[in-house]
């Protein structure tokens, strides 16, 4: 088990790595603070006279066109691989899967190397040196 986890984590460690990362800048555009919008921005996001939302539509207002909540959009395309198309799609969640495998594989190693550690009599503490 520890040749697989270490031969994939070298294989999926970048696209780990690049789903973090745009997963985070996606969180961060989002939680960035913002100025509070201006009568003309607040106009600008409403609904044109007599418009009526379809039943079971979520009618939102457009993004805005300037800050980091522009990018949120962008990346969030980008963490789902969506942006790269059906293989960026399919690389995403294939790495989902690798980083569930890679949480197992090593959880089930440290707990073989503890239990190892354990029956030759070395102190059973459940980090050491």
């Amino acid at each position: 088990m520890r040749k697989w986890h270490r031969w994939l984590s070298i294989l999926f460690g970048a696209f780990i790595l690049f789903i973090a990362v745009t997963g985070l800048l996606s969180q961060w555009a989002v939680l960035w603070p913002q100025a509070e919008p201006t009568a003309a921005e607040l106009a600008a996001q409403q609904p044109p006279p007599g418009f009526v939302c379809p039943e079971g539509w979520r009618c939102r207002a457009p993004a805005p066109e300037s800050g980091p909540r522009a990018w949120t959009s962008f990346f969030h395309h980008l963490h789902s691989g969506e942006e790269f198309g059906p293989i960026g799609t399919a690389l995403s969640v294939v790495s989902g899967l690798a980083l569930v495998f890679f949480a197992v594989s090593g959880l089930w190693l440290y707990i073989r190397m503890w239990r190892e550690r354990t029956r030759r009599g070395a102190q059973s503490r459940w980090f050491w040196k």
